[in-house]
């Protein structure tokens, strides 16, 4: 008796193991590479990398799979995965979310780079299909943003500024000013990659497969899933119409 009044007192401290995401809510993960400003500073290109997107692309793949999402959008080192009302994995439980989507985050891509890596991860929620729309717009228009102010960063560090000049000539400029600044270099923001300026985007699929059946002897099809990834995502109310196609195919 006294063992179980123990191990009954010691499984109450777990306060956290008892927490459940909210029923019939929309759901995102999002991990963030940690410590991938000192981790990519020596290995890969700046501003952007080809082979560090693939990294991020092949991770993000992954865990539209393994965690049966819907859609996936990566952009510089974080993935955020969107999942149903009806989606009860782990019967919703926030810490074993949490913690295994970022295991499996981490796993990825150290397999991908072959080099060890860690992200972090969290949860948010959203009432109707408005909050994801929102949400991925936010994620996106961040993107931009991002990829702006890196492209200026690393254009004056290149024609020689030190970083720090660079951070201070960048402090409180506008949006304008900072496409200027690129255009002065023969650089045109707006002709850069689009998965550079909107992320990537990643989502299921329907095609045939044909096979051969044996007893029948003949050429059959099959419809399959994949998931297909794109490098070209529409932005603004384009994006926006994009996502709501996605979440119909879910109603």
């Amino acid at each position: 008796m006294a063992l179980k009044a123990l191990e009954a007192r010691m499984r109450s401290l777990e306060y956290f193991h008892s927490l459940r995401l909210l029923p019939r809510t929309w759901t995102i993960i999002r991990v963030d590479g940690r410590n991938f400003t000192n981790f990519t500073s020596s290995r890969f290109e700046k501003p952007f990398d080809l082979r560090f997107r693939d990294f991020m692309v092949v991770t993000a793949q992954t865990m539209l799979g393994e965690l049966c999402g819907v859609y996936a959008h990566t952009t510089s080192d974080e993935i955020s995965v969107l999942f149903s009302p009806k989606w009860d994995l782990f019967d919703r439980e926030l810490e074993k979310l949490v913690s295994v989507s970022a295991g499996i985050a981490s796993a990825a891509f150290t397999h991908a780079c072959g080099e060890p890596v860690h992200f972090d991860s969290r949860i948010w929620l959203g009432i109707g299909e408005n909050d994801v729309v929102d949400y991925f717009h936010w994620r996106q228009s961040d993107a931009a943003r991002c990829a702006l102010h890196s492209w200026c960063y690393w254009t004056l560090r290149r024609s020689g500024s030190s970083s720090e000049e660079a951070t201070a000539s960048l402090k409180g400029r506008s949006w304008n000013l900072k496409n200027e600044l690129l255009f002065q270099h023969g650089i045109n923001f707006n002709d850069l990659p689009v998965w550079q300026r909107r992320g990537v985007g990643l989502y299921w699929e329907t095609y045939e497969k044909e096979g051969y059946d044996p007893i029948k002897r003949m050429t059959v099809s099959a419809v399959r899933r994949r998931i297909r990834v794109d490098y070209e995502l529409p932005m603004k109310d384009a994006y926006k119409e994009f996502l709501r196609g996605i979440l119909s195919t879910l109603m």
